[in-house]
């Protein structure tokens, strides 16, 4: 008779319990039961459409906070630009009525060679002119037969030509020839050439002008004589600049020649290099040698005389 174990009899390769008869593996592991198999395509589907939303979502995030971005930046910069025009405004009022703030008297005092109240007197004379440069554009407006094409009581932002060259002539005594009137006009401020005179400028040009150094009033009248501004005097210049020098004589056949002869003469003192025209070089080496000669192709500054007119005039 075969005895069996209350615990397990192993039949067919199973292990049955002898309490309660329940089979399980007999490599001892537990069976676990299985999740339902998902459709086919039924999970990828969903998690695919779960995907795009969160992707639209993040894109919109995105753009909302562009676009928000974009305007705060744009109202900033309207901002900025208004702020910007309102100094940009006020400071041409001051300019055309002559008025100065402290900072910006004190960074033209650095820049010329004025004094405070030299300053202050100049700019009265400066607020003097740009009303008789205003007078002037009524005046040519309503009179000229042009005035359709200019704009009546229109503001001149500066001093013009005709007051300037009127002021060379009455103040500072040059009598001079009009292509070198207009150059000295254009040449004075240079950073706006041939515009009008804003406050800056007039005192900067003025500084040279009455109290330049040797270097800094030849280079002046080195930029005047070169009248296409090309950086050199060439021949055709000097005969331009010096053709009215000589007194023509009712029996000289052709005057001309004698301004060429008087061109050679000058070329040979100047041309320094020898390349047949007048370099800034050679404009200023024949100058620090000969001063007298910083005038030679006609008056663009003023007399030591004139200058200390003008000054005794200031009322400072």
């Amino acid at each position: 008779m075969v005895t069996q174990t209350a615990s397990s009899v192993n039949t067919a390769g199973r292990t049955v319990n002898g309490k309660n008869g329940t089979a399980r593996p007999s490599n001892g592991t537990r069976q676990q039961a299985k999740s339902p198999v998902p459709a086919a395509g039924g999970g990828a589907s969903a998690g695919k459409g779960k995907s795009t939303k969160l992707t639209s979502r993040c894109i919109l995030r995105t753009v909302t906070a562009f676009l928000a971005s974009s305007k705060r930046n744009s109202s900033n910069a309207q901002q900025r630009a208004k702020q910007t025009n309102k100094r940009r405004r006020q400071r041409k009022m001051d300019e055309l009525s002559g008025k100065l703030n402290p900072k910006l008297l004190e960074n033209l005092r650095k820049k010329t060679k004025f004094s405070k109240d030299e300053i202050d007197a100049l700019c009265r004379i400066y607020r003097k002119l740009i009303s008789n440069s205003q007078y002037a554009a009524k005046t040519l407006a309503t009179g000229s037969s042009s005035a359709a094409i200019v704009k009546p009581h229109a503001t001149v932002e500066g001093v013009d030509r005709i007051v300037f060259r009127e002021l060379l002539h009455s103040t500072f005594d040059i009598v001079t020839e009009e292509i070198l009137m207009e150059r000295i006009f254009c040449c004075w401020d240079r950073a706006h050439e041939g515009l009008p005179l804003r406050l800056d400028g007039w005192l900067t040009g003025l500084s040279i002008f009455l109290r330049g150094s040797l270097a800094e009033r030849a280079n002046f009248c080195f930029r005047v004589y070169d009248l296409n501004g090309d950086g050199f005097i060439t021949k055709d210049e000097m005969f331009t600049l010096l053709r009215n020098c000589l007194i023509k004589q009712p029996q000289d056949e052709d005057p001309d020649e004698g301004v060429k002869d008087l061109v050679e003469i000058v070329l040979k003192k100047f041309d320094l290099d020898k390349d047949g025209k007048v370099s800034i070089e050679d404009f200023m080496g024949t100058i620090a040698v000969e001063p007298l000669l910083l005038q030679a192709f006609g008056q663009c500054l003023p007399s030591e005389t004139a200058t200390v007119s003008f000054f005794s005039t200031l009322q400072i």
